[in-house]
């Protein structure tokens, strides 16, 4: 019978290619993870990795491994977790997975509250702007839009995700500000790839009044990254529909000045994602109640809306 920390190791291993990545999460030694990958190996007979001087890759019995035992080896170690706590508080890793953007300004800046009070859990926070398999990668949690709620996967909604049009003060300085979406057409456009389809997105913008409008922007510049958007607005170069979080840093800075305050595109919400296990990890269930507290408490919901930023 295999242990726990041979798997663990060959899990990690795995997932970020190398022994030292892997030994760093672990808080190990690279020597003990490589050991004890070796000595599953050993008793599987079976090689489970590619080894060259730069990066592990799996073989075919190591994706078949992985494959098999990686959601069973993530409920093993939340059962655990949840029974094995140090004076009564939640503690383990937690995994993360939440936007780039979203995640610098808004997740990040409350980790040191998080951690002062449950400072027994190792936070492994990554950030990335693509909907994860929460349950097959092996995540506690997701913070994001756009996820498809697979079965066994929950989410509470954080703020609503709406899409405002905003340019440099230096770019707006001898233009006639628009009315409504339609009054856009003259203006160079900074939009974006969808990075699914390839295509450039289109928006209809809504006023509270719920008037629906098409945007016409013209596509000057395509990027496919809200933040590269954001830059490129204030270097002058036209006007970008990006989403609120996006863009509210550098409205207070008074870097970028915002078009048709009265005017939003609704992309859905960024919502908290987590497993619905019965017995949900202590260490997840404080997470997930500290985050919606706080994004309560200091009222983020109402500050990111489109009607109300």
């Amino acid at each position: 019978m295999e242990t726990l920390t041979n798997l663990e190791s060959f899990v990690r291993s795995a997932e970020s290619g190398g022994f030292s990545a892997a030994a760093r999460q672990l808080g190990w030694t690279p020597a003990a993870v490589s050991r004890n990958v070796a000595m599953l190996e050993r008793n599987l007979g079976q090689r489970l990795f590619h080894r060259n001087t730069r990066r592990l890759t799996l073989t075919e019995a190591g994706e078949l491994l992985l494959s098999t035992i990686k959601a069973p080896l993530g409920d093993v170690q939340a059962a655990i977790a949840g029974v094995s706590t140090q004076g009564g508080e939640p503690s383990g890793v937690l995994k993360l997975s939440v936007a780039l953007t979203f995640g610098l300004d808004y997740v990040l800046p409350l980790l040191p509250l998080f951690l002062e009070r449950y400072p027994n859990i190792r936070p492994d926070w990554h950030f990335e702007n693509r909907p994860v398999d929460l349950i097959g990668e092996g995540f506690d949690a997701a913070i994001g839009g756009g996820f498809e709620l697979a079965p066994g996967v929950v989410s509470r909604e954080l703020t609503p995700a709406h899409i405002i049009a905003v340019a440099s003060p230096a770019y707006l300085l001898h233009k006639r500000r628009p009315k409504d979406p339609a009054g856009l057409a003259p203006f160079d456009g900074i939009v974006m790839r969808s990075e699914r389809t390839g295509r450039v997105r289109q928006w209809m913008m809504v006023n509270a009044a719920g008037e629906q409008v098409a945007v016409a922007l013209k596509e000057t510049i395509v990027l496919n990254d809200p933040a590269a958007m954001c830059r490129a607005a204030q270097l002058g170069l036209g006007v970008a529909l990006v989403a609120v979080p996006e863009a509210l840093p550098h409205l207070e800075s008074g870097a970028l000045v915002r078009l048709l305050p009265q005017w939003y595109a609704d992309l859905g919400s960024i919502s908290l994602y987590y497993a619905s296990r019965a017995l949900l990890a202590p260490k997840t269930r404080a997470f997930v109640e500290f985050i919606v507290e706080e994004f309560r408490r200091r009222r983020l919901a109402r500050r990111l809306a489109g009607h109300g930023a």
